[in-house]
Formats: structure tokens, C-alpha cells, sequence
């Protein structure tokens, strides 16, 4: 409202500035006249003010009702597969060997339907600013060699050579090492899902200026330019960021915790392939 306001006063200054009072007019018509180009000039900035409200409005609505639909149907996939294990089990259908691979099935689809909800709780949680973190001190080269050595074997599944390029020295950040252990999981999960066998990953950390910067590269396909500026979005569904059939959560929790932190994340331009950068504050 105070905006509104000044809007108003400064359109009215500006407009009684340009126009000159007609010769003979009364100080009382003068005083009414200004007031009534006043009250024109709020008018209109209230009304612009309530039109980009309603436009930003309309806009949050469609983001929910996107959200609602995506999160429906990656809801629906697994629950269809379990009703249908379930039933043959129930049924008596699936006996012997058949029974136990349904189950290992089912247990398989209770898992990525637990890991969604937990995804989706905590990244409602982290841009609703209802996560306390205790910042300290985390040397990250060490961080970034402890998280490549645990998703080595998932690179080596795929034939994907997974690496670190650190420079010599210690490089700290003010975060919270287990959430940060997150961002780097994701990012390098996704390169590596993304990456053709005989391809690799690198990871490289550096200083800049008075933080540090993250980048994970990767051999793989590359985004598109059409998806490059939504990969961030929770269940987003590009070709690149979306084609291995996952929640697509991953980067948009990566995201949220590093402005969490108070740094930013960002998809490098350049190809072959695929660059993810992220800053945080130094310690």
C-alpha cells in the first residue's frame, strides 16, 4: 500500500509539474483540481498494483496445480505396479518363486514411494525456512573425496569413471556437512544417470573471492535450451533432467539447500555435455 501510495504522489508531482494552472483559477479550484489529479493518480497505481497481484496470483495457482499433477502422477505409477503385485499375491496367481520376486518387487516400489515422500517433506520444509542448520566450518575438499569414493560403485554399475580435481590446500565453507553431502549426492547421482559407459564425471572446487565454487561435470547428452532454465524446478520433466523415470526432486532440493546457505546454483553454458556450479560463503 505504501508503494501504491508513493507511486501516486510521485505520478501526481510529476504530472502537476507539467501542466500549468489555467489563468483566473482560485486558490480553492486549484487546491480541488490537484486533489482530484491526485486522487487519479492513486486510482490508477491501485489498480495497477491489484492487476499484478492478481496476475502474480494466477501464476502461484498454476505452479500449485502443476505441482499437484506431477506429484499425482509419480504418486500413481508405483501404486498402480503394487496394487497389482498385491492382488496377484492375494489371489493366489503368483506362488513360489513368482510370490518372492513380487515381494522383492513390492518392497522395491515401498521404497521409492518413502524416499518421495521424505523428498517432498523436505523440500517443503527447507523453502518454507522452517530448517534450523548449525553452519560451521567444512573443509571441502575432504567432503567432495568421501561423497566421489561412496558413488564410485554406482558410476562403475553404469561404466562411468567418477573423479575429483581439488586444488592443493584447504578450501572451507561456512555449511552444514551432512546437507551439503546432499547437494553433492544429487548433482553427481544425476551426472552419472545421465553420462553414457566409457564417460566420466568430474567434480572440481575452487575459491572465489571470499566463498568457494562446485562444479560437477559430466559427459553425458547436455540439456536443451528450452528445458535449461527449469531443470531447478521441482518435478520438472525435460528430456535431459527427466529421463530416467525418477521424482525429479533431486535438483530442486540441491537447489534449495544451497540458497539456504546463502549461495546460488546455476547450469554452466557450454557443451558436450552438462556443467552445475554452485557458490557458498567462505569460513
Amino acid at each position: 500500500m505504501r508503494r501504491a501510495i508513493a507511486i501516486a504522489v510521485a505520478a501526481f508531482l510529476a504530472g502537476a509539474a507539467a501542466v500549468a494552472v489555467p489563468h483566473g483559477m482560485g486558490a480553492e479550484q486549484i487546491v480541488l483540481a490537484l486533489l482530484a489529479a491526485a486522487g487519479i493518480a492513486l486510482a490508477g497505481a491501485l489498480a495497477t498494483r491489484l492487476a499484478m497481484e492478481e496476475r502474480a496470483n494466477r501464476e502461484i495457482e498454476q505452479a500449485r496445480r502443476q505441482l499437484i499433477a506431477a506429484a499425482s502422477h509419480d504418486l500413481r505409477t508405483p501404486l498402480a505396479s503394487l496394487r497389482l503385485l498385491v492382488e496377484s499375491i492375494g489371489d493366489g496367481v503368483a506362488t513360489g518363486e513368482t510370490r518372492d520376486r513380487y515381494l522383492r518387487e513390492i518392497r522395491t516400489h515401498v521404497e521409492l514411494l518413502g524416499d518421495l515422500v521424505d523428498d517432498l517433506f523436505e523440500l517443503s520444509r527447507i523453502e518454507a525456512g522452517e530448517i534450523s542448520w548449525s553452519l560451521r566450518q567444512v573443509e571441502l575438499g575432504a567432503l567432495i573425496d568421501e561423497t566421489v569414493t561412496a558413488m564410485r560403485a554406482q558410476a562403475d554399475a553404469r561404466g562411468v569413471r567418477v573423479a575429483a580435481e581439488l586444488p592443493t590446500g584447504d578450501l572451507v565453507a561456512a555449511a552444514d556437512a551432512e546437507k551439503l553431502q546432499r547437494v553433492l549426492f544429487n548433482l553427481i547421482q544425476n551426472a552419472i544417470r545421465h553420462t553414457p559407459a566409457d564417460g566420466s564425471v568430474t567434480v572440481r572446487a575452487r575459491a572465489l573471492g571470499s566463498g568457494v565454487e562446485v562444479e560437477v561435470d559430466d559427459e553425458g547428452e547436455g540439456i536443451a535450451a528450452a528445458d535449461a532454465a527449469h531443470v531447478f524446478e521441482a518435478f520438472y520433466r525435460g528430456d535431459a533432467s527427466r529421463g530416467d523415470g525418477g521424482a525429479g526432486l533431486g535438483l530442486a532440493i540441491a537447489k534449495a539447500i544451497v540458497e539456504a546457505h546463502g549461495g546460488r546454483i546455476w547450469l554452466e553454458p557450454g557443451a558436450p555435455g552438462t556443467r552445475v556450479r554452485f557458490t557458498l560463503r567462505g569460513a
